[in-house]
């Protein structure tokens, strides 16, 4: 078994700063996800994909012809070239695409491309997922790519392993970051009865990684229950931006200082300390009474710009300014996700990337 388990072919799981072959997303159709706001949200879309489609190609799931032509319509209004897209009729239940999604592997040797085809259970807590779960399956189809299905033993039987790709975020050189919230805790638990070794032994397995780096607790409002994609971030092999909340009387203070605390004294793979960067929240976003999950963490970095959510806040423009000097090399793009984040997700959330092998 464990000469066929990635890690031991020689993948790994590449950085988001790595070269892209391609951006997946998955058009919007879930219309309970944005209650009352649905109709902005084809055009927030349009936006994201203008930005991405400008230095590498957007593949779009459909639902079915009717969703395509809805998809091109919007697309052509907004004047989003058309050229560098392409449509995929795969029906999904949501369609946040970091999360249901396939994390794509790569190598030296060919093969070059895999993907790995992760049980999705609608973040242990709805109830539509069946369709979701089917997505990566779907794509290594399309590609023509192997698909690795992560498993384990729990109790003598054989079962799929649940991850989510907003649950981690990797360096490329062998080190992930985490959450115990995420994938320890029993509110929302994703594999019940595997301990925190178990964890990351699948983690080494299955996507190449050789550090797990453990933080605590995400940011208020996060229905997923603590994805890292909305409170820390590699940006570099050795540089982690993490959110933080300088107010002591909001939410987010206590547990974004306590990840504070423990990723300042973190090692990267090799040993050698991480350099920290924090990076601020905007002020507290809500909506019908509920807080929202609104992080600037939540960016998505393309071949050639980086996509910022940003809340009509005035820290959006420190929150760009401290991007783009991070990346001096892309475009800064922000996004408006005022409407967006009533889903519970931004743009990292919607996307996932596709290496260029």
């Amino acid at each position: 078994m464990a000469a066929r388990l990635p890690a031991a072919l020689g993948y790994r799981m590449p950085a988001e700063w790595e070269p892209h072959a391609a951006t997946w997303i998955a058009w919007p159709h879930h219309t309970p996800d944005w209650p009352g706001k649905f109709a902005a949200i084809p055009w927030v879309y349009a936006e994201i994909v203008r930005a991405l489609a400008s230095s590498e190609r957007v593949e779009i799931l459909v639902n079915n012809a009717a969703s395509e032509t809805s998809a091109r319509r919007i697309l052509r209004d907004a004047h989003v070239p058309l050229r560098n897209l392409r449509f995929h009729r795969c029906p999904t239940n949501r369609g946040w695409t970091r999360d249901c999604g396939p994390i794509f592997l790569t190598r030296r040797s060919p093969p070059r491309l895999a993907l790995t085809d992760w049980r999705f259970s609608a973040w242990a807590k709805y109830s539509n997922w069946q369709q979701d779960d089917r997505v990566p399956s779907r794509i290594a189809r399309r590609l023509r790519v192997p698909a690795f299905r992560p498993v384990t033993q729990i109790g003598g039987r054989t079962q799929p392993i649940v991850l989510e790709g907003g649950s981690i975020d990797v360096n490329g050189r062998g080190a992930l970051l985490t959450t115990e919230e995420c994938l320890l805790s029993p509110v929302q638990a994703r594999n019940p009865g595997l301990s925190r070794e178990q964890v990351e032994q699948f983690l080494r397995d299955w996507l190449g990684v050789h550090k797990v780096l453990w933080l605590g607790r995400g940011i208020a409002g996060d229905d997923t229950h603590g994805h890292v994609d909305d409170i820390a971030r590699f940006v570099a092999p050795r540089t982690v931006l993490a959110a933080w909340e300088p107010d002591p009387a909001d939410v987010n203070h206590l547990p974004l200082a306590e990840n504070l605390r423990r990723l300042r004294r973190m090692t990267d793979q090799q040993g050698r300390p991480l350099q920290v960067v924090k990076l601020p929240l905007p002020a507290p976003v809500v909506f019908r009474g509920q807080r929202l999950p609104a992080s600037y963490a939540n960016f998505y970095i393309a071949n050639r710009a980086v996509l910022v959510p940003v809340f009509n806040d005035p820290n959006d423009r420190v929150a760009l300014d401290l991007l783009a000097s991070l990346f001096p090399g892309r475009r800064i793009v922000p996004i408006y996700c005022g409407d967006f984040i009533w889903g519970l997700g931004a743009i990292h959330c919607m996307t996932q990337q596709q290496p260029l092998t």
